[in-house]
């Protein structure tokens, strides 16, 4: 389960989701923040966001992700990674660049 968790924060556009979540659920999946999903929308980032991000993270039952309108909720086992989006969350100024 820790493993999970970390696996899942270990990249920025996941954190950014999954942060999201904890005030708009549900979260429109191209935009975070106000911030569209990805940095460039190249090709590439978008296959990665439909064929290993948003995937990821509905396999660790941390979202469920509605395709169709392209939405994401709290998954089933989002209670067990809350407790480390709120870390980062209320240690947002404490931390390094690039964090979330």
């Amino acid at each position: 389960m820790v493993d999970d968790a970390f696996d899942a924060l270990a990249d920025s556009h996941r954190r950014r989701l999954l942060l999201s979540l904890l005030t708009h659920n549900p979260q429109d999946v191209s935009t975070v923040d106000g911030r569209h999903w990805e940095i460039a929308e190249t090709g590439d980032e978008l296959t990665r966001k439909y064929h290993v991000h948003l995937p990821k993270l509905a396999d660790y039952g941390y979202i469920e992700w509605h395709r169709e309108d392209e939405t994401v909720v709290k998954g089933p086992r989002f209670g067990e990674i809350q407790p480390l989006l709120e870390l980062l969350e209320n240690h947002r100024d404490e931390l390094p660049d690039g964090w979330p």
